[in-house]
This record gives structure tokens, C-alpha cells and sequence, in this order.
């Protein structure tokens, strides 16, 4: 679930979907607490108003007809509807009149306006409540010439019932809001992931070497259409240019290597019609060597051609390694043998794979014909090249190690390439194509080719998936 939740948070159209909606949030949160404490100020100060008018009114009725008289009119007014709150107290803060039972002493003996809302009890109310169960109110306290204190105030019931129900609706929405867009989010993002995840599928059969492969159109018009209409548009200008570049290389190949097997051909029938001299027999034989050496070299090169192109995938079986390896050694032992060189062989039983077999073979054969022309030691000490075969932590490993000079860390990226020779001179037989041809042949069978240090000497890994 974890997993799956951090690959949609990795799409964009999700993260942006929980942008927009954290943005949205926050920007009505905001909206709402600034309308309801506008709303709340606006009502506060209309009860203070009105406070200052009724106050002004009890003021004049005190003036002209006395302290009964003011206390007949608030009896009156306390019996209207949504009344305001009335009291007359002495000096010490004792309620002599009006319609509250019970509240502070200190505002009714200070007067002004109360900085904050106060609780008071009125007669209907419930005696020896808490604070917060207590009704709440804002006044104006001023005092009579018979030192006298009146107070005039209102219940500010309804703007903190106003301000509840606004935060009440407030929290639902927000509730609803973040819902409502997790729920966005989850969907939006898992058609992006899917859609994602049909574009990485179509990517990694291309990549296999299924050229004919192209990216999803779901005829949506969006965006990942858009895109993978483009790269379509590209992964077939690429397959064009492939398959042009690839039939110039055959043609080429074919070309010459056609008249080089007739040069030898016809040498070849020289040489057995009329032997002629004995130095006429060296040059045709050297004549035929090398067309031999130039033809083997165009094979190599179609070979890899090939390899590369994956026209060979179609042929990958399971393949016992282990009775190839040993079919191999028992194939080179007499050559290595008649080159002075000693070819030891270490398997391990019952290794396997899903690969073709000749290119395999080829492969290795490369190889261990590396290890045979180059591997002899420069202190004049027996060549030894070892044949082995492993299983390692899932893959199958062929190496082909031998004790002479190696090759340098520098050149082993090089030494893959077509034509890479360390021999700059030409001095020794080769094409410098031997380990281009391992390196294709590896990827084909998703494996890979590594070079290293045998110490001394180099050491030629060739790691495959195991079956």
C-alpha cells in the first residue's frame, strides 16, 4: 500500500492536484475566519450602539424624572423582546434593581465600556453553573449623582452562535473538501499511473529489441497521447534510418566479401592446376590466408550486424552452460596444446540458461581465442588460461582467465568497440572484433561483459540470467 501510494505521489498530476487543493484550503480557511470575525466585529458594534442609546435614554429619564422613574423604564423595557440587561447597584457593587441576578462586582462599580464579554446569571438561569456554562454579555457602567450605579448591556449570544455555526460549517466543508480531493487525487493519479506503467511496458519491449514496439495512443488527445504520438513519430524515423544504415552495412558486407571468394577461389585452383615455382606457392598461400583473414573478418561483422539488429531472439531455448563450457574445452584443449599454452577447466553442475547456443559458443570461443594469442606472460613463464563456470547469486557466469600482460583499465571500455585493437602496429592476427561480437552477444541474452584484473593477467566475465 506504502509502495503504492509513493509511485503516485512520484506522478506531477498528482502532486499538483494536492497543491491546488492544499491552496484552496487554506485560501477559504483563511476567507472564512476573516468573514466570521468581520461578522462577529460587525454585530459587536451594533450592540454597542444600541447600548449607548439606551444608556443615553435611562440617563435622560433620570434627569427629568428621577432615579423610580428610571427604574419603572428599564422594568418595561426588560419585559420586551430580546431586551437588554439592566441593573442599578449601589457603590459597593450590591444589585438593587433590574433584570440580573447575579454577575461581577467590579463592573458594576467601574465605569465605561468591559474590555472583554463577562458571564452573568439572569433570573431564569440555573444557580452555581461554571463560567463557560454562564451567559455572556458587554455593558457600559456609569453612576448617578445619589451615587448610584447603572449598568446597560446586551447578551452576546447570538454573535458567539454565529461564530459557532460558522466554524461548525467551516469544519465540515473543509472535511468534505479534503475528501473530495484525496478522492481526486487517488484517481487522477492512478490513470496517470497506469498510463505510465503502459508506456514503461512498451519501452522495455522496445528495448529488448522488438523494433516493430510502439508507445500507447488511447485516443484521449491529452497530453501522454500527444507524447507518445511524438516519440512514435521518432521511434519510427529511427527504425527507418536503422533499417537503412543496417542494409548498407550487409550490402557493403556482401560485396566484398563475393569477389574475396572468388580471389580465393580461383587462387585455390591455381595452386593445384600448376604449382609453378616455389616462391609463386608462398604468395598464393599467403594470398589465401589473407582473403581468409578478410573474410572471417566480414563474418564477424555480419554476425554482430545481426546480434544487434535481435533477429537471433526468436531462438533463445534453455541451454545447459555447463555441457557447452565442456564441449568448448574439449574443442580448443588440442589447440591450446599444440600452443604450448595450459587450458584448465572448473564447472560447476547443472547451470543453465534461456540463450542460443552457436552464439554463445561464439562467444566464448572469441574468448578464449583472446586469452590464447595474448595471454602469455612477459617473463617467459607457462601460459595457463582457466576455463570456469559458476553460479553466482542468480546469474551464470562464464570467465575465461589467463596470466599475461591484461589490459588496462583505460582501454577496457574501448577494447568493445568494432576495430579496437591495443596492438596499434597490426603486428598479430586479429580484426579487433572479437569482443565487440561478446559485448553483442551479452546484451542479447540481457547478460553482460566484464573485464578485469586476474592478477596477473585479464579476466573475461561473461554474466548471464540463470535459469
Amino acid at each position: 500500500m506504502w509502495n503504492r501510494l509513493r509511485l503516485l505521489w512520484s506522478v506531477t498530476a498528482v502532486r499538483l492536484s494536492v497543491a491546488y487543493t492544499l491552496a484552496f484550503g487554506l485560501l477559504a480557511l483563511f476567507l472564512v475566519f476573516y468573514m466570521s470575525g468581520s461578522a462577529v466585529q460587525f454585530l459587536t458594534s451594533q450592540y454597542r450602539d444600541a447600548i449607548e442609546r439606551e444608556a443615553a435614554g435611562l440617563q435622560l429619564v433620570y434627569e427629568r424624572r428621577g432615579i423610580n422613574a428610571m427604574i419603572r423604564e428599564m422594568e418595561f423595557r426588560s419585559r420586551g423582546p430580546g431586551a437588554s440587561l439592566y441593573v442599578v447597584a449601589d457603590k459597593e457593587g450590591n444589585i438593587l434593581a433590574g433584570n440580573v441576578r447575579d454577575l461581577d462586582k467590579k463592573i458594576l462599580i467601574t465605569n465605561g465600556w468591559t474590555r472583554h464579554p463577562f458571564p452573568y446569571d439572569g433570573f431564569g438561569d440555573q444557580t452555581n453553573r461554571k463560567d463557560d456554562e454562564r451567559s455572556r454579555a458587554v455593558a457600559v457602567t456609569f453612576s448617578l449623582p445619589d451615587a448610584m450605579q447603572v449598568m446597560v448591556g446586551k447578551d452576546i449570544g447570538d454573535p458567539d452562535r454565529f461564530r459557532n455555526i460558522v466554524r461548525r460549517a467551516l469544519g465540515l466543508s473543509m472535511t468534505m473538501m479534503l475528501v473530495a480531493g484525496f478522492l481526486i487525487w487517488f484517481f487522477l493519479g492512478r490513470r496517470a499511473l497506469k498510463r505510465i506503467d503502459m508506456v514503461s511496458r512498451s519501452t522495455e519491449r522496445i528495448m529488448a529489441g522488438d523494433r516493430a514496439e510502439r508507445l500507447p495512443v488511447t485516443g484521449a488527445n491529452d497530453e501522454f497521447d500527444r507524447l507518445s504520438a511524438r516519440m512514435n513519430n521518432m521511434l519510427d524515423r529511427i527504425s527507418t534510418l536503422d533499417s537503412g544504415l543496417r542494409d548498407v552495412s550487409d550490402s557493403i558486407a556482401h560485396d566484398l566479401k563475393t569477389p574475396l571468394t572468388r580471389l580465393r577461389n580461383k587462387v585455390e585452383a591455381a595452386l593445384a592446376s600448376d604449382p609453378g615455382k616455389r616462391e609463386a606457392q608462398d604468395v598464393l598461400n599467403e594470398v589465401i590466408a589473407d582473403s581468409d583473414s578478410i573474410i572471417k573478418t566480414f563474418n564477424a561483422l555480419l554476425m554482430i550486424s545481426r546480434v544487434e539488429s535481435g533477429s537471433q531472439v526468436a531462438e533463445l531455448n534453455e541451454l545447459d552452460l555447463t555441457e557447452l563450457v565442456h564441449d568448448v574445452h574439449e574443442l580448443y584443449e588440442p589447440v591450446a596444446e599444440e600452443e604450448g599454452v595450459e587450458l584448465r577447466l572448473e564447472t560447476a553442475p547443472g547451470v543453465k540458461t534461456i540463450g542460443n547456443r552457436e552464439l554463445l559458443a561464439q562467444g566464448l570461443t572469441n574468448l578464449l581465442d583472446n586469452s590464447l594469442k595474448y595471454g602469455r606472460p612477459e617473463n617467459g613463464n607457462p601460459a595457463v588460461v582457466t576455463l570456469r563456470l559458476e553460479s553466482e547469486k542468480g546469474k551464470a557466469v562464464i570467465s575465461v582467465s589467463d596470466n599475461g600482460p591484461g589490459i588496462p583499465s583505460e582501454h577496457r571500455d574501448k577494447v568493445r568497440e568494432r576495430f579496437h585493437r591495443l596492438d596499434k602496429s597490426r603486428s598479430k592476427p586479429g580484426s579487433g572484433l572479437g569482443l565487440a561480437l561478446v559485448e553483442a552477444v551479452a546484451k542479447l541474452h540481457s547478460g553482460t561483459l566484464e573485464l578485469g584484473d586476474s592478477e596477473p593477467g585479464l579476466s573475461a566475465r561473461l554474466v548471464l540470467p540463470a535459469k
